[in-house]
C-alpha cells in the first residue's frame, strides 16, 4: 500500500494529527503548559536538550509542549518534514523572508499579495539591500522570465488576497527549482483541506493560522512548514527575534483545527453558491472566485485545489465607494472587520482591510478597485447568506 493510500483523510488528520502521545495525567486533550522554563537535574541532559541532541524543552521563547503539538499537526496536514510557529502570520512571513534573503539577493513575487506582504517587498526588504521583483499576477511568462534572472526566492500566494487570482504553482515551482530558487507559498486562503503546495513543488508553505486554521477569530498565530533544513534555519532566527506563539493561542488554534475540514468544506460550498448568485446580480459588476467556470484560472484551480476552491470571494459593485459605505452596514449575517476564515461570515473592502496600508492610487495600480468587497464565507446556511446579500443590494440599488 502506498503512502498516499495509507495516509488518513484530512478530516481524520485534522482531529488526530500530532496528538498521539501520552499527555500529562493521561489527558485526552492537549494540556496548556504555561511554564516559562523547564528544569533538569542532570546537566549533561540539560545541555543535550539545549543543543537539540535529545528531545526536550528549555525555555518558552524557544519551544513549548503545547506549541509543539500545534506545529506537528500542521506538519502532518501539509505533508512536511518540519514546521515552526510564530505569534502572527506576518511574523511567519517576515522571519521566513529575512532568513532566506540577504543583501544583494533577489526575491520574485507578484503584485497581488496581501497588503502587509506587499509592503515587505516594497519597503522593508529594499532597506536591507534585497531586490524585490513584482510581476503581473496573470502573466506566467513574465514570472518565468523574472525567475530566469536568478532570484534566491520565488514567493507565491494562491489564491491571492483579495482578488482571488490563481497561480500555477507546479509550473512556476518547476521553473524556480530548475534555476536554483527556493519556492515559498502562502496557503492561507486555500488551507491544507483544499491545496498542498509542497506536493506541487514548493519548499515551504506559510499560513496565517489566525484565519482558517484557527477558524474562530479568537487567536493570533502563524506557521511555516516544509523542508527540514530550511525550517530549522527559520526557527533559529525566530527563537532569537522572539516572535513566539503563546501556549494559550496554540491550544485555541489546536481546538479550532479539529473542525478544520468540516468548516472548510461548508465554506467552500457557501462561497461557490454566493459567487454564482452574485455573478447574476445586476448591481454587481464582477465576481472574483476560482470556482466559477468563467474565472481566468479556473482550470488551474480545478487541478491544484482538489479539495475545493476556498471560502473567500470578492466582488465589485457598480458605482463608487459611497455605494460600498451604504451597502456593508445593511448586511445582517456578516461582521464588518479586518479578518477572514472564521465560522462567521466576515466582510471588508481592501481600503479598510487587507490593503489599508496603501493609498487608493496604489490599490488601483494593483488592480484593486475601491468598490471591491472581500467576502469570507462562514458556516451559516448558504440560503440565508444569499438572501442577506440580496436585501442589502436592493436597499442601495
Amino acid at each position: 500500500m502506498s503512502d498516499a493510500e495509507s495516509r488518513p483523510h484530512v478530516r481524520t488528520q485534522a482531529v488526530w494529527a500530532g496528538e498521539g502521545g501520552v499527555f500529562m495525567g493521561r489527558a485526552t486533550q492537549v494540556p496548556v503548559v504555561h511554564s516559562v522554563s523547564f528544569g533538569y537535574d542532570d546537566l549533561d541532559e540539560w545541555r543535550a536538550a539545549a543543543l537539540g541532541e535529545i528531545p526536550g524543552h528549555i525555555y518558552g521563547r524557544n519551544t513549548n509542549p503545547t506549541v509543539a503539538v500545534f506545529e506537528e499537526k500542521v506538519r502532518i496536514l501539509e505533508g512536511a518534514e518540519a514546521a515552526t510557529s510564530f505569534s502572527t502570520g506576518m511574523a511567519a512571513i517576515s522571519d521566513t523572508l529575512f532568513t532566506l534573503l540577504e543583501p544583494g539577493r533577489k526575491v520574485v513575487s507578484v503584485v497581488d499579495t496581501y497588503g502587509g506582504t506587499n509592503r515587505m517587498f516594497g519597503e522593508f526588504l529594499p532597506r536591507v539591500g534585497v531586490e524585490a521583483v513584482l510581476c503581473p499576477t496573470a502573466d506566467h511568462e513574465a514570472i518565468e522570465a523574472a525567475i530566469d534572472g536568478g532570484p534566491r526566492v520565488l514567493y507565491l500566494e494562491s489564491p491571492t488576497n483579495p482578488t482571488c487570482k490563481v497561480l500555477d504553482i507546479a509550473r512556476l515551482a518547476a521553473r524556480a527549482r530548475a534555476k536554483g530558487a527556493l519556492v515559498v507559498v502562502d496557503n492561507t486562503f486555500a488551507t491544507p483541506v483544499n491545496q498542498h503546495p509542497l506536493e506541487l513543488g514548493a519548499h515551504l508553505v506559510i499560513h496565517s493560522a489566525t484565519k482558517f486554521l484557527g477558524g474562530h477569530a479568537d487567536a493570533l498565530g502563524g506557521v511555516v512548514a516544509g523542508d527540514a533544513a530550511l525550517v530549522e534555519a527559520i526557527f533559529r532566527r525566530r527563537e532569537i527575534t522572539g516572535a513566539t506563539l503563546h501556549p494559550d493561542a496554540a491550544y485555541m488554534l489546536l481546538r479550532g483545527m479539529k473542525t478544520l475540514a468540516l468548516r472548510v468544506e461548508r465554506q467552500n460550498a457557501n462561497a461557490l453558491a454566493v459567487a454564482r448568485r452574485l455573478k447574476a446580480h445586476p448591481l454587481v459588476a464582477n465576481v472574483f472566485y476560482p470556482g466559477l467556470e468563467g474565472h481566468p484560472n479556473h482550470d488551474v484551480a480545478a487541478r491544484q485545489m482538489p479539495g475545493g476552491f476556498g471560502g473567500v470571494l470578492s466582488f465589485q459593485l457598480h458605482g463608487d465607494f459611497e455605494v460600498v459605505k451604504r451597502f456593508l452596514p445593511r448586511l445582517r449575517w456578516a461582521h464588518r472587520a479586518a479578518n477572514l476564515g472564521a465560522v462567521e461570515t466576515v466582510v471588508a473592502p481592501p481600503a479598510t482591510g487587507s490593503h489599508v496600508e496603501l493609498t487608493a492610487a496604489q490599490r488601483a495600480a494593483l488592480g484593486i478597485p475601491e468598490t471591491l468587497v472581500r467576502y469570507s464565507c462562514g458556516i451559516e446556511d448558504a440560503g440565508d447568506l444569499i438572501a442577506d446579500l440580496e436585501q442589502a443590494l436592493a436597499a442601495v440599488g
